[in-house]
């Protein structure tokens, strides 16, 4: 029975349609994949649906009803979640405040009922199997106890329809995990989901349905069953992508990056040294160190022991604007929390950090900044129309451009790109890997931290594993692949060796 219905949904922004005709339907109890590349139109059709903007034209049924006029505030009152990838929760609030905002029990003097709020939420995550304390800060919380959280937050109050965008960004495997299993219990009580997401394994692991859309279009439907991931890939781009393998061997320089027994919070005695053009891919479990290290490297946090040089100069630790100096870049991960200025506009958020370092002049030429956006405009491809539009008017693969545009607007050598296609669809994962090579091709140094293996195998000439805060084993290009690493970065590569040892020695007796 379906939950849901949207029938020839339009919606024009400025006189330009991004919704045509798009139909979606999720039935009662099941998790609906709704896939297409960043732009597809998938935020529109969910903002559409939970009062955000209001349809051009179209229908909406939900558990039988007819939606019109509608409001954020009648969509949640409806039963309708939506649970975004930038976690909408305050960080200077208590855990069980976030949870109530807004919809707080009183006692009979009209004063909330701080206990009661408290009590409910500590058995809310006891039947959802959560373990977060109900008095912890936010802002104390890891990024998948935050996810957790909205979740949670949700279902408290009756939800019948979840939408899950790129849920699983921030999560390691064992938290990916957890929340299936919470979304498989779920599932059976009659809660359904839509579940947004640019990874495919996860997609064919947890989904019952698919909808792909593409430029404002809707493609297809059906069963998730019914379809492999080459051909969910093939319907969101439109044309069949090609697997082969990107990198490309090249000349590496001298070496311009030295670390020695470099330490600092989250890893320590890391010793590397990176050749000019070099692209030096970093991975590990989450937490390993791998994404701690780039930020100690550019200043973020103060490292506790060694030293970092930059073309044969030590780089003061704790100091962002000396790493800038010395020409080290980086581009962060989570977008929304440490990028994005979202009152500012593209030219200003591009052109940030280059007037941050050339803080002396007294004022910002506007005209030679927008020439230097037509530039990387051009060079990056990135899809916008006016600069001095709103950054949030992006998808996320143009704004990440941006971001690049940003710091290659430094004239930096170095950069640090700490997982730079985070919820970025294939399409735009390309293009970014293609402006690495090209980025290494032109002399600059890239180290790039990412989960991802197969991201590694397109682009990096080696790839640093890390465990538990220590280097476990540095792979060349033609040893990098998904088993080795996971070997590695789970420590069974040592069990390997030792037991590759014993047998070696019996052999020999």
């Amino acid at each position: 029975m379906n939950l849901l219905t949207m029938k020839d949904i339009c919606k024009s922004f400025n006189g330009i349609q991004v919704l045509k005709k798009v139909q979606l339907t999720v039935e009662k109890g099941e998790v609906h994949a709704l896939l297409g590349e960043n732009g597809a139109g998938k935020s529109t059709l969910m903002n559409v649906l939970t009062g955000v903007h209001s349809l051009d034209s179209g229908e909406v049924y939900f558990d039988g009803e007819k939606l019109e006029h509608m409001t954020v505030r009648k969509s949640e009152e409806k039963g309708i979640a939506f649970v975004h990838q930038e976690l909408n929760l305050f960080n200077d609030m208590t855990v069980w405040e976030n949870i109530f905002l807004g919809k707080e029990i009183v006692n009979k003097a009209g004063c909330c009922d701080k206990r009661a709020m408290i009590r409910k939420t500590a058995e809310l995550f006891h039947r959802l199997d959560v373990e977060i304390d109900p008095t912890e800060m936010v802002d104390h919380l890891k990024t998948s106890e935050k996810q957790l959280l909205e979740i949670s937050k949700a279902l408290f109050f009756k939800a019948k329809l979840l939408i899950l965008d790129e849920p699983t960004t921030s999560l390691n495997n064992d938290e990916i995990a957890h929340l299936f299993s919470i979304i498989r219990n779920l599932k059976k009580d009659g809660t359904s989901f839509i579940f947004i997401s640019h990874k495919m394994p996860e997609i064919f692991q947890i989904a019952d349905r698919y909808t792909v859309m593409r430029n404002g279009t809707f493609i297809k439907d059906g069963s998730i069953s019914s379809v492999t991931p080459a051909g969910v890939t093939e319907m969101m781009v439109g044309t069949k992508m090609s697997s082969a393998d990107m990198y490309e061997e090249r000349p590496l320089g001298e070496p311009v990056l030295e670390l020695r027994d470099f330490s600092g919070p989250g890893f320590e005695h890391v010793n590397l040294s990176v050749r000019r053009g070099q692209i030096l891919g970093l991975t590990g479990l989450q937490g390993s160190g791998s994404s701690e290290l780039l930020q100690c490297m550019f200043g973020v946090t103060a490292s506790t022991g060694g030293y970092m040089e930059v073309d044969g100069r030590k780089i003061p630790p704790a100091s962002i604007h000396k790493a800038m100096q010395a020409g080290v870049a980086m581009l962060p991960s989570n977008r929304k929390e440490n990028s994005v200025i979202g009152g500012m506009s593209l030219l200003e958020n591009m052109y940030l950090a280059e007037q941050t370092l050339s803080a002396r002049k007294f004022h910002i030429h506007k005209r030679l900044e927008k020439k230097k956006f037509e530039h990387y405009r051009t060079l990056l491809n990135i899809r916008a129309n006016d600069p001095d539009d709103s950054i949030l008017s992006l998808s996320g693969g143009n704004q990440q451009k941006i971001f690049i545009a940003r710091w290659l607007n430094t004239n930096s050598d170095i950069l640090l790109f700490d997982n730079p296609t985070q919820g970025i669809d294939v399409g735009a994962k390309a293009e970014i890997y293609k402006l690495i090579l090209q980025f290494a091709r032109e002399g600059k140094t890239i180290l790039i931290n990412t989960l991802e293996i197969p991201e590694l195998q397109k682009i990096a000439d080696q790839c640093v594993v890390f465990y538990e805060g220590r280097i476990a084993r540095i792979l060349d290009h033609k040893d990098i692949d998904e088993h080795k690493v996971m070997m590695y970065s789970t420590n069974a590569g040592q069990a390997a060796s030792v037991i590759e040892t014993e047998l070696a020695n019996t052999d020999a007796q």
